[in-house]
């Protein structure tokens, strides 16, 4: 028999306890979020301190700090968490065969697919969830969800990627843009025009829709910062930016806006991403769905990127 660590008495109530305060450097702030009251939030972090020996966080009047302790501390404690919960995962899909969640994201449609796994699989509890675009492969490796619609790019590796279809990118303008109205657009042409950025997202993503930098070595021009996707059609309609969308049909959405073949440029890519150790007979037969029924540009709404 391999030998095993000795046992550990650690509560990883405390150690979640314990990451929010790194998060939010403050106990009030952090107990305010646990929704639980600060004398009790110290008392945790105290038995925690005791179940590892060293102290991990000191008060200043600022807030609070993370001893050397507590920095090395921390991120081992946020992959006990998610080794944690990963195996809590693990152990109800294994209990629960019968399950599957497809996840998508904005602007992309799973309803053919699953309503074909329902037709297919009476027995099975099959759900539909939305992801973030910047969530795709935590959600997955997290156990949230089973498999996942989405536009690349995002990270890839530990996934199964399988590719659905392209979509052309386009770029959008007001209706009484210059370049409204043309057979297609360079990106010479718009050289010089700015393009929203994202406040919160993945550097590579946000790379990929400004096509920054661009072949000749030059950053994308910098558009007014967004918190939201959505918040490009507003920019875009007031003047202040264009956008690389896919599809052609924005005026479906927005009349007051047009869009232009961007020729030059690679298309985007739809794609159906799950775990690469998953051999779920569910998530097999949802992979075979996808490419059946959603492997068509009219799967996904083409207004949306």
């Amino acid at each position: 028999m391999p030998d095993l660590p000795p046992p550990v008495d650690l509560d990883l109530r405390l150690v979640h306890s314990f990451t929010v305060i790194a998060e939010h450097r403050h106990f009030g702030r952090a107990a305010e979020a646990l929704h639980i009251t600060q004398p009790s939030l110290t008392r945790q972090i105290h038995r925690l301190e005791q179940q590892l020996g060293a102290r991990l966080l000191d008060r200043t009047p600022r807030g609070s700090r993370l001893t050397e302790a507590g920095q090395v501390f921390l991120p081992q404690a946020k992959a006990l968490l998610r080794a944690a919960a990963g195996a809590i995962a693990r152990a109800k899909a294994a209990a629960q065969p019968s399950r599957i969640t497809v996840g998508y994201t904005t602007g992309l449609i799973v309803t053919p697919a699953v309503r074909e796994m329902r037709h297919r699989h009476p027995d099975a509890d099959v759900q539909a969830q939305h992801v973030a675009f910047h969530d795709v492969r935590a959600a997955l490796l997290e156990h949230r969800v089973d498999a996942v619609v989405s536009r690349l790019p995002f990270p890839t590796d530990q996934l199964h990627v399988t590719v659905l279809y392209d979509e052309p990118r386009v770029v959008v303008v007001p209706l009484d843009h210059r370049l409204a109205g043309k057979e297609y657009v360079t990106l010479d042409d718009i050289a010089d025009e700015p393009l929203p950025r994202l406040r919160e997202s993945d550097p590579a993503w946000s790379a990929y829709w400004r096509i920054d930098p661009r072949p000749n070595g030059r950053p994308a021009p910098d558009g007014p910062l967004i918190d939201a996707i959505e918040d490009k059609f507003e920019l875009v309609a007031a003047g202040q930016a264009v956008a690389i969308f896919v599809g052609h049909n924005i005026q479906a959405l927005r009349p007051d806006l047009t869009s232009i073949p961007l020729d030059g440029v690679d298309p985007a890519q739809v794609v159906l991403a799950t775990r690469a150790d998953d051999h779920s007979r569910l998530v097999a037969a949802f992979r075979k769905y996808a490419r059946t029924h959603l492997s068509r540009p009219d799967s996904a709404d083409p207004t949306r990127s």
